[in-house]
Parts: C-alpha cells; structure tokens; sequence
C-alpha cells in the first residue's frame, strides 16, 4: 500500500496533525450522518425525540473524545513503526476473514468491557457519564468518559497487536464501527422491519437494540450484534417505533 509506505517516511511529530484532522473529519462526518438519518427517518422512524439541542457539555466531552483518539491513532501508529503491530497489505480473499475476525472480535472484547463496567464501581465513576443521555442523539457517541474512551482504544489496539490483519480490512472496519456507533445513537431505526424475522440479519445490532441498553442499563451490551447478549442471557428486544406529528 502506498499509504503505508507514505507513513514509514514521516517523522514522528509529523504524523500527529495528519491524526488530529483524520479524527476531526471522522467526528464531522459521523455527525452529519447521524443528523440526516432523523432528517430522513426522523417522522416515520424515531425511537425517540429527535433533533435533541446539544449541550455545552456533550460538545466539550465530545471535543475531548477526539483528542483521545487522536492519542489512540498515534499510540497505533507508534506501535506499529517499532514492529508490536504488524499490518498486511497482499491483496487476497483473508482481507475477508480480517474483517470478520476484527468485527467479531471486537464485539465481544467489547461486550466483555462494558459489561464489567455496569457490574462494578466503574459503572458510578466511569460509564453513568454517558448514561445521563437516556434517549442518545448522534453526538453522544463520542460522549464518553476519558477514561472509556482510552480503555476501548486499549481494546483495539490489544487486538490489533495480536492478529496481523489487512490494510482494508482495518480500513472496512473502522468505518463499519463508526458506523455501527452513528446508527446506535440516531434515535430513529432505519433498518427494515423485515430483518427482524431473518435467520441472520435479525442478530445485527440495530439502533433500537442500543437504544433499548440507554433505557434499560441491564440488557444489550453488545455494539454490532446481539449475539454474545443472547448467549449470556442479558438480549432484550428493542422499543417499539414511535411516529413522530407532522
């Protein structure tokens, strides 16, 4: 990839503002889909009120959600310069199989994270922060806690460090997760009702499956699927659809 041999040529401090302005456009354009998906769904869709005014202090945790993930990107980019992560870049059917295995393994390292913190003192210290926002508008997804944010960039970086994955597929799911995160957060489901009765779609981790965990703290910790809560007992269904007045 020529990326890659774009970056094993800058200079340390060089690489730091190009991360800044990657996480900025991502916070940008994560916002700007979730606020046109309750434009497009917002009437017919919604879970939840939508179009929700945005706080001073969602903009500020927000700010510093970037600022941390900036410091997660570099941490990577550090990591994988000194040879701790290794990142492929042959062009063959496992780019595939990389995407799965981070996209599963993700989910359930993240599954396992957040469940810890709503069993524990973490949830008090930590992750109630986040839960002040019961019906979730696109820009709490990046309201979190310093501490959250920088404990599931651990997350990633762990399983980055342990499995040599493709170029593409790092690329494919990164934007899946942001995705996943912008759709979790809308307030409206703009996936079709007809996934709920498919054998397989049905286990996607559709915006009422979180919006249902903002509601009730005990169900759906997972983030792209609802597999690894209806293994362990802790899947609930998700709200019922609300139309909003014309």
């Amino acid at each position: 990839m020529n990326l890659l041999k774009y970056f094993k040529t800058l200079g340390w401090l060089e690489a730091l503002p190009i991360f800044l302005t990657e996480n900025l456009l991502v916070l940008l354009l994560a916002l700007g889909f979730g606020y046109l998906l309750q434009v497009v769904f917002g009437r017919s869709r919604a879970l939840g009120p939508v179009h929700h005014p945005i706080s001073g202090q969602e903009i500020r945790l927000a700010t510093c959600t970037l600022l941390i993930n900036t410091v997660v990107t570099y941490a990577g980019f550090v990591l994988w310069r000194q040879g701790f992560i290794t990142i492929r870049e042959e062009f063959s059917w496992r780019i595939l199989l990389d995407f799965v295995v981070l996209f599963l393994g993700m989910d359930l390292l993240m599954y396992g994270f957040h469940y810890v913190i709503h069993q524990t003192v973490l949830y008090r210290w930590i992750h109630a922060l986040h839960h002040e926002y019961a019906e979730p508008q696109p820009i709490d997804l990046f309201v979190l806690h310093p501490l959250e944010t920088f404990g599931f960039g651990g997350l990633w970086l762990l399983l980055m460090a342990v499995y040599p994955a493709n170029f593409l597929a790092i690329f494919a799911y990164l934007t899946v997760n942001v995705l996943f995160g912008v759709v979790g957060h809308s307030a409206v489901e703009p996936f079709p009702r007809a996934w709920e009765r498919s054998p397989v779609l049905r286990y996607i981790g559709s915006s009422g499956f979180h919006f249902q965990h903002h509601q009730n703290d005990q169900s759906n910790f997972g983030f792209y699927t609802s597999i690894w809560d209806r293994m362990f007992g802790t899947f609930a269904s998700g709200p019922a659809i609300k139309k909003q007045p014309r």
